[in-house]
């Protein structure tokens, strides 16, 4: 970790190979486009599961030090808000009802934790997500991974306010019991009438068996970090994708593997691939808007202003 204190306004990227992130490209140019002045942008790496000691040591120095405005947090957002609760001065009620953060900002030198994946994820889901597709089909969910990632998605598709557009079951598969059980708490606090299974799933074939039991035109997520954290997906190349399902890569860069998988299913199981490019954009413009205080529109021509220059410094365009 480079701790130095900031010389100028400077904002966090706390990750793990945050270095090979296109938003250290990208947030230059955003940051002129919004007029966010001479400010920086700065990765903090930790590795997966970092110890107590070391996510403190990180909100200390953010919260101490005058020109550290703030951070987005991403694979951390678990554990860094379980080691550092007592530390922040106010946490927004997604983040208290998650127990994460994935983001970190600052007002009149109160720390604020806030859950930012609720909204941002919707957004990206609701934005390829077929009309009514949930109540044409009765199709199910599946996300692979119980972190911070699955704990938003499935609080979006589980409001009453969608209506009958909502999953007829959602599974999610984990490696470890306890973030299973974690889930499944918060889940029983939302209080959805939508069954849902937690399968513990410690290899790519338990992933396989279960995604072969769900109905066509289900949704497959892959929110393990696998193919962006770590090399290689939760599935083996063997694994039966849904027919006429939906499935997302909610990571945009690395290996990509689980990506690769799909594809090659694409034409024979009739499937839609939506990797992570735009849950990319809403995530990060959503904590920027807090972190700088400023608005950034989720649709229109500002918004598009935007994608359009994060695709074009990354070559996406």
């Amino acid at each position: 970790m480079n701790l130095t204190p900031a010389t100028k306004p400077t904002f966090y990227f706390i990750g793990v190979t945050t270095g090979k992130s296109s938003i250290m490209t990208v947030f230059p140019k955003w940051a002129e486009y919004l007029g966010l002045g001479d400010v920086e942008m700065k990765g903090i790496d930790l590795i997966p599961h970092d110890t107590v000691e070391n996510y403190r040591a990180t909100v200390a120095f953010l919260k101490d030090d005058p020109l550290s405005l703030g951070a987005l947090v991403t694979t951390h957002k678990l554990d860094l808000f379980a080691a550092c609760r007592d530390m922040f001065d106010e946490i927004d009620p997604h983040a208290e009802l998650m127990a994460e953060t994935s983001c970190l900002s600052k007002r009149d030198g109160r720390l604020i934790c806030h859950a930012k994946d609720p909204i941002s994820s919707g957004l990206a889901l609701d934005g390829f997500l077929p009309e009514g597709h949930f109540a044409k089909t009765g199709a199910e969910v599946l996300s692979m991974g119980a972190g911070g990632s699955t704990i938003a998605l499935t609080w979006h598709l589980m409001q009453a306010s969608r209506g009958a557009d909502r999953p007829s079951r959602i599974v999610v598969t984990n490696r470890s019991q306890s973030r299973l059980d974690h889930i499944r708490e918060i889940h029983a606090e939302i209080g959805s009438d939508i069954p849902c299974d937690y399968v513990l799933a410690p290899t790519a074939a338990d992933n396989d068996r279960v995604m072969a039991g769900l109905k066509p035109g289900s949704l497959v997520i892959n929110a393990t970090g696998l193919g962006k954290d770590a090399p290689g997906s939760p599935l083996t190349f063997d694994g039966p994708f849904p027919k006429a399902g939906i499935v997302w890569e909610l990571n945009y860069r690395g290996d990509l593997v689980f990506l690769d998988q799909a594809r090659a299913q694409e034409t024979p199981q009739g499937l839609q691939v939506e990797d992570g490019w735009t849950y990319f954009i809403h995530g990060w413009t959503q904590v920027i808007a807090e972190v700088f205080d400023v608005e950034i529109p989720t649709s229109g021509p500002r918004f598009d202003d935007l994608s359009r220059i994060a695709a074009e410094v990354t070559g996406r365009a």
